[in-house]
């Protein structure tokens, strides 16, 4: 979760993302969601980490089902 899209991707493309992104080369973004509050987006990730992975995989297929890169598509 973040407040700020565009530059924590581009952290995460230039090496300055968390142990896990630099660890597994997680550089991708190819899924996203927008929430009014934190207190949504906070209450949605938790959920979401509860997920199969298969039912993540679903999640991102049903919006990006080519495994798009949707950083460039982000308003800078």
């Amino acid at each position: 979760m973040t407040s700020g899209l565009i530059g924590r991707v581009w952290q995460h493309k230039n090496g300055q993302g968390s142990r896990f992104t630099a660890e597994y080369r997680v550089h991708t973004l190819v899924w996203f969601e927008a929430h009014e509050t934190m207190e949504n987006a906070i209450t949605r990730e938790k959920q979401i980490k509860e997920w199969k992975r298969d039912w993540k995989i679903a999640l991102i297929e049903k919006s990006n089902p080519e495994w798009r890169d949707l950083y460039a598509d982000l308003s800078i």
